[in-house]
């Protein structure tokens, strides 16, 4: 009887429990229900503060609870913003815009696609403003659009031309015997580089140099429009740092005057005694502003693939020819979608998943137009998944082409040697296999160089086809070498320039529809196991937790040896990871 009433009690105890958790989570999605609207006051200044991430794709947690625990990432939708600065425009409640952000947490690309909106934005009529105590020399590119730059008394401009560092390891490895052992093709194809060599190959210092003056002539050329600075004076500038100080930089006619903030917030009133109010871009998109509204049927739907590329599942930070294979099925099979724009945003990755994914776009092609967008990044097999589209639309700054595949695998032989340990192996055949603990024999690398081979001379091809090129033609400019979006165009890889706006209209007109939305594709969904996982005290992830303890560039340093170690098969990769600054 005893056992038969703790057995009763312990059930009785679990559906409380149950009972009780359940009315927890309910409650919570009755408080994030609840919040109250934002509502856009009249005469409002949209401030445009982009410290926080921003993605391509940043769609909204569906999951409350992780949501009113703040277990979500932060972040910001580029398309939204976009959309957000749009809908300013005609906004009666919205004044101008301020730029006060502390810095400028996207990439190249991104920030032009975003100023280039803004530049739209004047010709509303409007106002633009920027001010900051310090400009980074992306932030002051991005502020430079402003009618009005103006800088703390003590700030400074950080202007000195773009440059970029990598690291190498070929002495280390020598040193210490921990090595990478190497197969690849394309003389540019340098994401290994620093595993073979002691110092930069010219052909990996010829292709760096060639796209970082490509950036910079667009930086330049933005920022010389806008200011009324020959490009010859901003590169003297550059050279000699006058923007070192509030002083010099208002001499060199980089800020319009020295103030400080409380006089900058004044000048937003623009002489109206008239209350200002100030409405973040978070506030302004969650008001509902960070979207164009249409009732249309027809639908252009735009399928993101941003970061590196898995064989696998996928999620919102990697693609993964499960997820967006899903994702073009689902638009493909849908009566009212009538194109289809793929917006890319990565350096490529695995070379399987590339073709899965290629393969997938290439099904879709012969049933509905295809126009592929690239963001920051569309290399390699970023590039691989672009190149059977109708059409090409790259930014100015995107990083493309990388043509080009290699396979890394670790070898710790010269080190096991070093602190004693020997390796031996009994097989039943003589198959050319691989230990870390052994040097590379010449079977292993013969078959994995005619693998590399075998899919280099397939991502030829299909470029081949899909750009109407000679696979000769297709050669001479892969080899693994990057261009950014303008040399691009001038080698054949791409159409036209412009942003992920462009795209969908490009789609549009390939479909011969006149009005239509937009549709976001793939849907990211977190289950309530992963969120439970969380701690729900800890508002910090791992990765804050090391950005925090590391610093933001040993934190960058450690995420791309982490990257490289986990890197599984043939890779359709950027010939090397780099940070411009």
């Amino acid at each position: 009887m005893k056992f038969l009433r703790n057995l009763l009690a312990s059930v009785l105890g679990f559906f409380i429990a149950l009972f009780l958790l359940f009315a927890f989570f309910f409650a919570v999605a009755s408080i994030v229900g609840a919040e109250e609207q934002i509502v856009v006051k009249s005469n409002s200044v949209l401030e445009l503060d982009l410290s926080t991430p921003i993605k391509d794709y940043a769609p909204k947690e569906d999951n409350p609870i992780a949501e009113a625990l703040e277990l979500t990432e932060e972040k910001l939708a580029l398309d939204k913003i976009i959309n957000a600065i749009e809908n300013a425009k005609t906004d009666d409640k919205i004044k101008g815009i301020s730029i006060k952000t502390t810095f400028v947490n996207a990439g190249i690309a991104q920030t032009q696609a975003i100023r280039k909106k803004l530049k739209e934005f004047k010709e509303s009529g409007k106002f633009i403003y920027a001010y900051n105590d310090i400009y980074t020399q992306k932030n002051y590119y991005l502020s430079s659009v402003a009618d009005s730059l103006f800088l703390n008394p003590v700030g400074a401009i950080d202007f000195r031309g773009l440059s970029t560092e990598i690291l190498y390891f070929k002495d280390f490895e020598d040193k210490y015997g921990i090595k990478m052992e190497v197969v690849r093709h394309g003389k540019y194809k340098s994401a290994v580089e620093p595993f073979l060599e002691n110092k930069m190959s010219d052909a990996n210092r010829e292709q760096t140099t060639s796209f970082l003056k490509s950036i910079w002539s667009e930086i330049t050329e933005d920022i010389s429009n806008s200011r009324n600075i020959s490009i010859e004076e901003l590169n003297s500038i550059a050279d000699n740092s006058n923007g070192r100080s509030a002083e010099i930089a208002l001499k060199n006619k980089l800020i319009d005057a020295s103030i400080y903030e409380d006089e900058y917030q004044e000048k937003l009133a623009l002489g109206s005694d008239e209350k200002v109010n100030t409405i973040s871009i978070e506030d302004y998109i969650n008001s509902g502003k960070g979207r164009i509204s249409s009732t249309a049927k027809n639908k252009i739907a735009v399928i993101y693939a941003q970061g590196d590329i898995i064989y696998g599942e996928g999620n919102e930070h990697y693609i993964g020819q499960g997820i967006i294979n899903k994702a073009i099925k689902k638009a493909r099979k849908d009566d009212n979608v009538k194109a289809i724009v793929l917006r890319v945003n990565s350096p490529g990755g695995s070379a399987l998943a590339s073709e899965l994914i290629w393969r997938e776009l290439e099904l879709t092609k012969k049933e509905k137009p295809l126009v592929v967008s690239m963001g920051n990044l569309a290399a390699s097999g970023g590039y691989y998944i672009a190149c059977n589209a109708d059409e090409i639309i790259a930014e100015p700054t995107t990083i493309t082409g990388s043509i080009g595949v290699f396979g890394a695998i670790p070898n710790f032989s010269q080190f096991a040697d070093n602190i004693g340990i020997n390796a031996e192996q009994v097989s039943t055949n003589n198959s050319a296999s691989y230990s870390v603990f052994e040097p590379m024999n010449q079977k292993f690398y013969d078959v994995t160089k005619e693998g590399v081979e075998q899919i280099y001379t397939t991502f030829v091809n299909r470029v081949s086809a899909g750009r109407n090129m000679t696979f000769e033609q297709v050669n001479e400019i892969a080899q693994g070498r990057v261009w950014t979006g303008k040399e691009a165009i001038e080698k054949g890889l791409v159409d036209q320039l412009g942003g992920l706006e462009d795209a969908i209209k490009v789609a549009a007109e390939l479909a011969e529809v006149e009005n239509y939305r937009v549709r976001n594709y793939p849907n990211y969904k977190t289950d309530l196991k992963d969120a439970l996982q969380m701690n729900p005290f800890m508002k910090a992830s791992k990765e804050e937790i090391l950005k925090e303890t590391m610093g933001d560039e040993n934190y960058q340093l450690y995420n791309n040896i982490h990257k490289m170690k986990n890197l599984k098969g043939i890779q359709a990769r950027i010939p090397f990871i780099f940070q411009v600054k």
